[in-house]
């Protein structure tokens, strides 16, 4: 592709910034709102030297991914909603074989099969980890096509550093939207190599390596564990990711994360509320969730109201409460199946909210 702006969807510019990434093995099976992600990666993967497979099933596709994680391969997969559902057991395999890989899942209505319209509600699923066992993966949430495509290369170093699955959070909105997106160079010069001396890469003449995650001696799995909560604490410590502006005066700040922080910022934008004191902060990593920036809240701004805008019932509300604690009154807008709240919503919730201060 040229260097230069291109217009593309969301769900393109997560394929490009794949494949600029460093991506060797694409497996994913269609699924609306991301089908623009296979098919760009059908078309593109090819071209570049490197593996496209349309599996049977998101089954089959997560556990390839698994395969080409263990040689050392950079695997990703992409799905929407269910089809993510049905990947989870794949994905605590990938976290307890402690194998880098990265998922996409640009979320649609449900909860079963749902609809094709935006939502935000696979956010328990993806912080809390919708597998079984005690693990998590990196989450990061994008709110433009262009973050989307920068996105990609951090999900990749950051799968290959910890060891860990990573997944882009995107919906239905963002994977559809057309945006100008410059595609940078200085991103893919600094894509590292990196060596992989746990990988199955064959008789190398080397001690064999064994990548599993199945303890029978007693004590054997608790101690593993215990190894992957420390990761995590490295994790929570040093990659929280977020976006903050207007908070040193804010009367109200409003938390909200993907498109859904682009409608919130489009409602303080609007003229109707320029005498207002508004802030706003934008999660980017959901995982590890940046508690750091409400810990400055707290020393800072005790007067302030929060106001948490999802496209769910309240799933990221709870993260918001337990970084805050009880010291602030934290209001909630939320709607979800594929409905979106509108700036207009918004602006009525912070005029009714200055109306009714304490």
């Amino acid at each position: 592709m040229p260097q230069d702006k291109v217009l593309i969807t969301g769900n393109e510019a997560i394929a490009e910034g794949a494949i600029q990434a460093g991506c060797l093995f694409y497996a994913g099976y269609p699924i609306t709102p991301q089908n623009e992600l296979t098919a760009y990666m059908a078309e593109e993967m090819p071209k570049a030297g490197r593996c496209f497979i349309q599996a049977e099933s998101e089954l089959s596709a997560i556990n390839m991914v698994f395969g080409a994680a263990a040689s050392g391969a950079r695997a990703m997969t992409s799905s929407s909603s269910p089809g993510i559902s049905l990947k989870q057991e794949g994905i605590s395999y990938l976290a307890g074989a402690e194998l880098p890989a990265v998922i996409v899942n640009v979320m649609r209505g449900g909860p079963g099969l749902g609809n094709i319209a935006p939502a935000q509600s696979d956010y328990f699923q993806a912080t809390r980890s919708g597998g079984h066992g005690d693990y998590h993966c990196i989450v990061l949430a994008p709110a433009s096509v262009q973050e989307a495509y920068e996105l990609m290369f951090q999900a990749f170093e950051l799968s290959d550093e910890y060891r860990t699955p990573a997944i882009i959070l995107g919906d239905g909105m963002l994977g559809q939207m057309m945006e100008p997106v410059r595609i940078n160079p200085e991103l893919k010069k600094k894509v590292k190599v990196r060596l992989k001396p746990w990988a199955l890469t064959g008789c190398r003449g080397r001690p064999p390596n064994v990548i599993k995650s199945f303890y029978l001696k007693e004590g054997d799995l608790e101690k593993f564990n215990i190894v992957l909560q420390q990761k995590y604490r490295r994790i929570r410590q040093g990659e929280q990711r977020y976006e903050a502006c207007g908070l040193e005066d804010a009367k109200i700040i409003l938390v909200a994360y993907g498109t859904m922080a682009r409608i919130a910022r489009a409602a303080l934008n609007d003229p109707r509320l320029k005498d207002k004191k508004l802030g706003l902060i934008r999660p980017i990593s959901l995982w590890p969730f940046p508690v750091k920036v409400f810990e400055r809240l707290k020393r800072t701004k005790k007067k302030a109201r929060i106001l948490v805008i999802e496209m769910s019932y309240g799933q990221m509300l709870e993260d918001v409460k337990l970084a805050l604690g009880d010291r602030f009154r934290i209001d909630f807008l939320g709607r979800s199946g594929g409905g979106i709240p509108s700036a207009e919503e918004i602006i009525r919730k912070i005029n009714g909210m200055f109306k009714n201060r304490d």
